[in-house]
């Protein structure tokens, strides 16, 4: 198997999710209907719309600018991110976007973890509370760059590039979810295999790290699965919103995308609808973007959604992909 179009598609679904949850991010149902009603495509900002006020359709988020980030800092390390070289990237991200105007800022983790390492805190001790989704956001290239055949192997890699920012149990074990149904995928797991290996990865993520109350990933994500496909089409996004949830919490969003993916319905049509269930839809979006890529490959995705995507951003990924698939066959 020819395992370039599937990661390229992987990290393009990734964008392509973002940049349809862009103008919904961080907003209740009720806003998302009266701005745009469902989001069918890349759509501008509407006036509900704070974080991302402004910014034009098509336009990624911190999910794709971090994952970009994560891929590099793998190449640069040889597989490895090094904590301190994280740390001191995060940083310097959050203050070119607040040079810009943006409110598109750290996560909650995540900013709590830059501001315990500029306190003096190791970058290596900085995570021990990060529980929200900004691991499982950014980690598709960690898919990419690690095969799925060993899983606790991959949850170790994982690990490796959460611990700055994400080292609980819940941070792990969101991230290394997504991990292992973008890592199956490119390996060539179907749908249903990948959301297999995503809650074998769950539960093995689950055991990692700091300790952190919350509801277990793989248990919902089991549940998520195969409830949702038995709820009324027309109703399923009222469904993820309010049981399943669409917060930043891991234990909500991580599942949320993981369910919507489980519903086999076209790529394309389930992330307009993770685009319109309100909450963080963009990361949402994103992490179910990066799966569903991953599974189907290029066709996946519509060529102007593509092109658009790519030339709003001025995205080059290949490369990157190319990086990170040598690192997976090295190993």
């Amino acid at each position: 198997m020819n395992d370039q179009p599937h990661a390229l598609a992987a990290l393009t679904g990734l964008a392509i999710g973002d940049a349809l949850g862009m103008p919904t991010q961080s907003m209740s149902l009720a806003q998302i209907r009266a701005d745009h009603g469902r989001i069918t495509g890349f759509a501008d900002a509407g006036p509900h719309q704070r974080i991302a006020a402004g910014m034009p359709a098509g336009t990624i988020t911190d999910d794709t600018e971090q994952a970009v980030m994560v891929a590099e800092l793998l190449l640069e390390g040889d597989g490895h991110i090094d904590p301190t070289r994280f740390a001191e990237a995060l940083i310097a991200w959050e203050r070119a976007m607040e040079a810009k105007g943006s409110l598109d800022l750290l996560g909650p983790s995540t900013k709590t973890a830059v501001q315990r390492i500029l306190d003096g805190v190791p970058a290596s001790e900085a995570g021990s509370t990060g529980t929200t989704n900004g691991a499982a956001m950014r980690i598709a290239p960690v898919g990419i760059a690690v095969a799925s055949g060993d899983l606790v192997h991959l949850v170790d890699a994982v690990q490796d590039a959460s611990r700055v920012t994400h080292d609980t149990g819940l941070g792990i074990a969101g991230a290394s979810a997504v991990a292992a149904a973008v890592s199956a995928g490119v390996d060539g797991a179907t749908r249903t295999e990948a959301l297999d290996a995503a809650v074998a990865a769950a539960t093995i993520g689950a055991a990692r790290g700091h300790w952190v109350a919350g509801a277990d990933i793989a248990a919902r994500t089991t549940w998520a699965r195969g409830f949702l496909p038995t709820v009324p089409a027309d109703d399923r996004i009222d469904t993820v919103a309010q049981l399943i949830g669409t917060s930043v919490a891991s234990q909500e969003s991580v599942v949320a995308a993981l369910a919507l993916v489980a519903l086999d319905l076209d790529p394309w049509e389930t992330l307009c609808t993770a685009a319109s269930i309100g909450g963080d839809t963009d990361t949402i979006a994103a992490m179910a973007g990066a799966v569903l890529g991953a599974v189907h490959g290029p066709p996946a995705w519509p060529a102007d959604a593509v092109t658009t995507v790519t030339a709003v951003n001025h995205l080059d990924l290949g490369p990157l992909v190319d990086g990170l698939l040598a690192l997976r066959h090295r190993a």
